[in-house]
């Protein structure tokens, strides 16, 4: 895999942490901000890229939206990511007003996709995974078997699992495997 040289400075991830908190106060209506996010501080944030956000309530999942690959730019991404995070994710309920203030923010900005060309390769913590066989896909984010503490087969069952085929389906050469990196913060 080629390395994901792609950096965020502490501008930026400020930027986007506060585009995800506005962008879900004005879905809650808490306040009167604009419909829009704000221009970004810097050509790096223009990228398309693929990003996920991923909302936490003490310390649960509270919901997880996101496109694996870029299709607009970073910030815009992340400003309906978090709105969809938020009100869409099929898992919970939409996001109420009281949740609001203790609601846990993570966005990972992924590297393009490349096909796994072996397994034996993938790094728990390093890689996030798609298995994918006819219409049947499933993606893990890198800091997900760290936040379980599995070890690599178990992450690759797991992201099979996810996709709803059988767990041992990354051995199958019909199932395709996809890995990428990404910034987590």
């Amino acid at each position: 895999m080629s390395d994901f040289r792609f950096a965020l400075t502490d501008e930026e991830k400020t930027y986007l942490k506060d585009l995800v908190v506005q962008s879900i106060s004005v879905g809650l209506k808490l306040s009167e901000g604009p419909t829009e996010p704000p221009e970004p501080p810097t050509e790096t944030l223009r990228e398309s890229l693929g990003a996920f956000v991923t909302l936490k309530l003490g310390g649960e999942l509270r919901g997880c939206i996101g496109n694996v690959q870029g299709t607009e730019e970073l910030y815009q991404t992340i400003w309906n990511m978090a709105r969809h995070a938020a009100f869409k994710d099929p898992r919970f309920p939409p996001l109420h007003k009281n949740e609001f203030d203790a609601v846990e923010y993570e966005i990972s900005i992924l590297s393009p996709l490349e096909t796994c060309p072996d397994t034996k390769l993938v790094e728990v913590g390093r890689h996030g995974l798609i298995m994918s066989r006819g219409a049947q896909s499933g993606l893990l984010l890198p800091q997900v078997p760290v936040e379980w503490n599995w070890d690599r087969e178990t992450f690759l069952a797991q992201t099979c699992v996810k996709a709803g085929l059988p767990r041992d389906a990354w051995k199958d050469p019909e199932t395709t495997i996809l890995w990428f990196e990404a910034v987590v913060f």
